[in-house]
């Protein structure tokens, strides 16, 4: 499992930095409270970026793989190609529909998600008091409401081609094709990137604004998920086949897990969007503000705790076919304890370089100082959150695993339930750090709750083993967070220089100090996982 997620990670790695590129073209053409263009798109982009992140990292991987891979082992390749053209082509039918759907009500759409008059008359009917939309907000914008109508129009079409890439993923995993799935959404990045720098300056000649160009690219980063893909499943000996067939047993079977298995994981997201719609209430720029600190903060997400549950799912899978709870319980807890290792110490960088980080990575072009400053205030406020949610992707697709979807179902209501609650709340006394702050609190609500009832189910989970772990490697985090904080405003007086080389000098130079007494830490503590981590990367090297 731990090669099988270095491998995942090494491509994720790739695609999530081509993500950082993509956020820094964007902050840099675009801003963030300069101009409503960014606003616009990442509202727009809410909803077909909802439904990718539910299939691509969530109810359609969870409820595909475990019956493609026990297809795959009971009755042969032939029978699981079969089973994945059934899905393919229902998946077609089902997204081409809601795509259809979007177009023809995008308006409404767009107006129920960013329309602050809306929001404020439900939370008023709710019995909460709101604070006044502020001046600058998004409805009050001319022509900001129209403009974010036009892009959720270009980009509906997203939803059909992820869900055909997410489709292709499942079963490259099921086989053990890890790599090229993992560098597939590498392509979103590369059309975006390609995109601002081709298109956007051709976008007013053709009638369009600068950000419909943005728009396009999400379609065309869609189409080369499938590109990428393609040849290693053919390779395989996939071949595609025009089938379509919604009363196959395991075609329901899938949609039976995938029903409340998207609700299941659904509650980042869903969480995600109700922060878009309670940030249109507040200054402009609000909305971006949060969407680039959500950006880098998902960066480990996406690195660490996704490409873990990815390599942990088909194991699971087996696992549970074989009712084998006692290797079912060492594979979480081995997943729970390497996320922990690295996703510890990431929070705690997160939080105390976010200033830096922020100012190296964003802060050029129309991307002002203020911009700066907000978006790091909402970074420290969401990265409480990523052990979390990175604890959720392994947690659910546990349950999903047993056949059991309505535990995650439940549960994610009940922390939709507690984020709204909270964020409710706290946007009226913080403001849009509020809904950061919020969101974190529930995703940790989610994976306290599912590790909870997961630990029942399976009579354990080595926790024992996992609180010494976590609280080894806290400990150590700690001491690494203050070098690495000392580090940086020691080098703010010795290194004052604004250009980008001198801000990545000290951003590096505290990041690197930071890791330095981690491992010392690592060591002194004796924790098991960082050996174990130093001792696969020295004999692979070696072995080479």
């Amino acid at each position: 499992m731990a090669r099988s997620a270095g491998l995942i990670g090494i491509a994720t790695m790739a695609s999530r930095l081509l993500g950082v590129v993509r956020e820094i073209v964007l902050a840099s053409i675009f801003g963030a409270s300069a101009t409503p263009a960014m606003d616009a798109f990442n509202v727009a982009f809410r909803v077909p970026n909802l439904v990718r992140d539910l299939f691509a990292e969530g109810a359609m991987t969870a409820a595909f793989v475990p019956t493609f891979t026990r297809t795959l082992k009971s009755r042969g390749r032939e029978a699981a190609w079969r089973l994945g053209n059934l899905v393919i082509n229902a998946l077609l039918v089902v997204t081409g529909v809601l795509v259809v759907l979007g177009i023809v009500f995008a308006e409404p759409i767009t107006r129920a998600i960013a329309s602050a008059d809306i929001v404020g008359d439900v939370l008023r009917a709710l019995g909460f008091a709101t604070r006044a939309a502020s001046p600058a907000g998004f409805a009050s914008v001319e022509g900001k409401l129209e403009l974010t109508t036009q892009l959720t129009r270009i980009m509906m079409p997203f939803l059909t081609t992820v869900a055909v890439a997410v489709a292709l993923m499942g079963m490259l995993n099921s086989l053990h094709r890890f790599f090229v799935p993992a560098l597939s959404p590498a392509m979103f990045n590369v059309a975006t990137i390609l995109c601002a720098f081709l298109l956007v300056p051709a976008m007013p000649a053709l009638g369009l604004p600068p950000i419909a160009a943005i728009a396009i690219a999400a379609v065309l980063g869609g189409i080369g998920q499938i590109a990428i893909q393609w040849p290693s499943l053919r390779k395989e000996g996939f071949r595609y086949r025009p089938t379509l067939n919604f009363r196959d047993p395991d075609v329901l079977e899938i949609l039976r897990l995938m029903g409340p298995g998207t609700l299941g994981l659904a509650a980042v997201q869903v969480n995600v969007l109700v922060n878009t719609s309670l940030a249109t209430t507040e200054p402009q720029g609000a909305v971006s503000w949060l969407q680039y600190a959500f950006r880098l903060m998902y960066l480990p997400i996406g690195l660490f705790g996704v490409s873990i549950a990815t390599a942990a799912l088909p194991d699971l899978s087996r696992h549970a076919a074989d009712s084998d709870r006692q290797a079912m319980r060492g594979t979480i807890s081995t997943a729970l304890r390497m996320m922990l290792m690295l996703n510890v110490p990431a929070t705690i960088g997160l939080i105390v370089l976010a200033q830096p980080i922020v100012e190296l990575l964003l802060e050029y072009g129309r991307f002002t100082s203020r911009d700066t400053a907000a978006t790091a205030a909402a970074l420290m406020f969401y990265a409480p959150g990523l052990l979390g949610y990175s604890a959720v992707k392994i947690a659910s697709p546990s349950f999903y695993s047993m056949g059991d979807s309505r535990t995650p179902a439940i549960v994610s209501v009940l922390s939709i339930a507690v984020n709204l609650a909270l964020n409710i709340y706290l946007v009226r006394v913080m403001g849009f750090r509020g809904l950061a702050l919020g969101t974190a609190i529930a995703a940790m609500f989610n994976a306290g709750t599912l590790l909870f009832l997961l630990r029942k189910r399976l009579d354990g989970l080595e926790a024992s083993r996992l609180a010494v772990a976590f609280a080894k490697i806290a400990a150590a985090s700690v001491l690494m967070g203050a070098a690495s904080y000392y580090t940086a405003h020691w080098l703010v007086d010795v290194v004052p220089g604004a250009a980008w080389y001198w801000r990545a000098a000290r951003v590096s130079t505290a990041i690197g100090a930071g890791i330095a007494v981690l491992a010392v830490s690592a060591k002194l503590l004796a924790i098991a996982e960082f050996d174990d981590a130093l001792g696969r990367v020295g004999r692979r090297v070696f072995r080479r």
